[in-house]
């Protein structure tokens, strides 16, 4: 049994939610979240970098997965991060004093099943 949780638009860069999903994939759901705590409060870096606001996101993503799973009855202790996708989302564009500005977006997409 799977749960699904999407973040469409999040105003994070990709390559920074690449980094992050390459290290949460396979994990246990509280082992991640202990993971992302710590590298938000800058306990743990990944290769010499924090990714705090990008931790921030992808701690949001793990609690709507965890309440997709609850909501479908699953066990939260033996929760596992089976995929997670980051995709390229649509650019913003903001003026600037010379001219525009693009704003990154991604969207973010995590499956999570019991094991």
């Amino acid at each position: 049994m799977e749960a699904i949780a999407r973040i469409r638009n999040a105003r994070i860069s990709l390559k920074k939610a690449l980094v992050i999903c390459k290290e949460l994939k396979g994990k246990k759901l509280q082992d991640a979240k202990k993971f992302l705590e710590n590298l938000i409060n800058k306990k743990i870096s990944i290769d010499g970098k924090y990714y705090t606001n990008t931790a921030k996101v992808f701690l949001e993503l793990i609690s709507q997965a965890a309440g997709n799973a609850k909501f479908k009855n699953m066990d939260a202790n033996k929760l596992f991060i089976k995929t997670v996708k980051a995709d390229k989302g649509e650019r913003m564009l903001r003026y600037g004093r010379k001219g525009l500005k693009r704003r990154k977006s991604t969207h973010l997409t995590m499956v999570v099943e019991e094991r």
